[in-house]
């Protein structure tokens, strides 16, 4: 990650702290329309000019597509430490590679959706782009709850802290290869209540059979990946809010993070077997964050000291994975494009 060519001193220094060392700042509303409006503006220009067509990203497309989300994400971070300083920015840069970090196990997980119900892999950026749009204002919630919730009780803190490191130990025990998501409850009772058709119309969501409107195995793909993102939120808001308490910080990280997580997936969705070492590595991360929230009435733990240690985990461990598994056969595998005319059936 090129997030540590921030020099350490600007992490140390700048930006008003409030009692509990964390920056606290008033953000104008015209910085939350100018956040809004620009995160607007890349979803649409990834949509329609981008993604206008449906098809398949190669893997050059997907390394180049990555790279630029992830420069969009890291240039922001200049942005906060012009605006309300250095310490604002170290706390935007630790919060963005928590939450990309995190993020990366939610690729896995969605790759097993996809494959599970046979996606074709040219329809699955569509299902993705309304899954980040739904995210986005999920974590919106979650990170107002949060932050609210923080400021009027101090000792939710200690419960955040608690529950990182109990995410952590289950991280350690558990395999997102054994989820199953035709056993998902959430996904027996949407087709309880919505009408469904087992046949897809190419990319749509809803589509007409004899006059009557029906979902299409997209929709319910989305309301998968839309619950998933929901579980994955409850760990990684909380690990984020180990850092920064502000919550114009917090949303602008998460967002920057996940706006690039399309990319990532087809980027990263066909190597899952490479990285046998990320889920111990993450379990690291979340322990960390944990301690963190749960000593910070004792001792504050800098934000340049997370950051360098998030990095340094999150390096090792997929430095570790590559290196212990070259040359192993991958073990997800992403539906290629569908036959034309031929419609995919889901199990």
């Amino acid at each position: 990650m090129t997030l540590l060519a921030l020099p350490v001193r600007f992490l140390a220094s700048g930006s008003e702290s409030s009692s509990t060392d964390f920056v606290d700042f008033h953000t104008p509303l015209w910085e939350w329309a100018a956040l809004l409006g620009f995160i607007t503006v890349l979803l649409m220009v990834d949509l329609l000019i981008v993604h206008r067509k449906a098809h398949v990203a190669s893997t050059k497309e997907a390394a180049i597509e990555s790279a630029v989300w992830i420069s969009i994400g890291l240039a922001f971070g200049l942005f906060f430490f012009a605006m309300h300083g250095a310490a604002a920015a170290g706390e935007y840069y630790a919060g963005f590679l928590i939450e990309k970090s995190l993020s990366v196990d939610n690729v896995f997980v969605w790759a097993l959706i996809f494959s599970y119900f046979v996606v074709p892999r040219q329809y699955q950026h569509r299902v993705l782009f309304w899954g980040i749009f739904g995210a986005l204002i999920m974590r919106a919630i979650f990170i107002f709850l949060g932050v609210a919730l923080i400021e009027k009780f101090d000792w939710v803190l200690y419960v955040f802290g608690a529950f990182l490191l109990y995410t952590a130990g289950k991280l350690i025990f558990s395999n997102n290869d054994h989820v199953d998501p035709g056993n998902s409850r959430f996904l027996k009772l949407v087709h309880r209540f919505v009408p469904m058709t087992d046949e897809l119309d190419g990319q749509k969501l809803f589509t007409r059979r004899t006059g009557v409107r029906l979902a299409t195995p997209l929709f319910a793909v989305l309301l998968l990946v839309e619950a998933t993102d929901v579980l994955f939120a409850v760990d990684s808001v909380p690990a984020v809010l180990a850092v920064s308490h502000e919550q114009f910080i917090v949303f602008a990280s998460n967002a920057f993070a996940i706006l690039g997580l399309r990319a990532l997936y087809f980027l990263l969705a066909d190597m899952h077997a490479r990285f046998s070492y990320l889920q111990e590595g993450l379990a690291i991360i979340l322990a960390f964050v944990g301690v963190k929230m749960l000593i910070h009435e004792w001792y504050h733990i800098p934000t340049w000291l997370s950051l360098t240690v998030i990095a340094l985990v999150l390096a090792a461990s997929i430095g570790f994975s590559l290196k212990a598994n070259q040359g192993e056969a991958d073990t997800i595998h992403i539906p290629e494009e569908a036959p034309e005319g031929t419609p995919e059936e889901t199990p």
